[in-house]
């Protein structure tokens, strides 16, 4: 089970050093089957079911063989999302990961935040620099933005 609220970043904060490069693509839609190359050495297999603040999620870690035999199947017209994630520490002892992205959604900055109760995830307030919570906007999901267009489905979105 995953307790998440996501936002969107107009104005990133300051950033620490250290961040994770990732690369991630999606097998799968329904349900949401994910890749993930975490720097160079860690590959993750992720199954996601649900949508909003609180959703099913089941992971592990896979060979790199297997990793570069399902990036060679991602679904019909997706592309690998690539990004960097940096943890930043908040008040309560939550932590941000924010992902700044590169490749066809550069310029897309988005961040999250994982709590162990939805009573805690409804307390939370986000700092200044957290923009427009998407957590419920499931135009927002990386399923859809990982489209051949997501950047442009971004600059709609922003539009409405």
């Amino acid at each position: 089970m995953e307790i998440e609220r996501q936002f969107l970043v107009e104005k990133l904060p300051v950033l620490p050093d250290a961040h994770e490069e990732l690369q991630q693509g999606y097998i799968s839609m329904e349900p949401e089957i994910r890749i993930r190359k975490i720097g160079e050495s860690l590959f993750v297999l992720t199954v996601k079911r649900g949508a909003g603040l609180v959703r099913e999620e089941w992971e592990t870690n896979i060979s790199m063989q297997e990793y570069e035999n399902l990036e060679a199947r991602l679904y019909p017209g997706t592309k690998m999302i690539e990004k960097r994630r940096y943890h930043i520490e908040l008040k309560g002892a939550h932590i941000a990961e924010l992902h700044v992205h590169s490749g066809h959604l550069a310029g897309f900055n988005y961040v999250e935040v994982e709590f162990p109760t939805v009573e805690e995830a409804e307390a939370f307030v986000p700092p200044e620099w957290f923009g427009r919570e998407v957590t419920e906007d499931a135009r927002f999901s990386y399923g859809i933005l990982a489209r051949e267009d997501g950047m442009e489905l971004v600059r709609r979105l922003l539009n409405d």
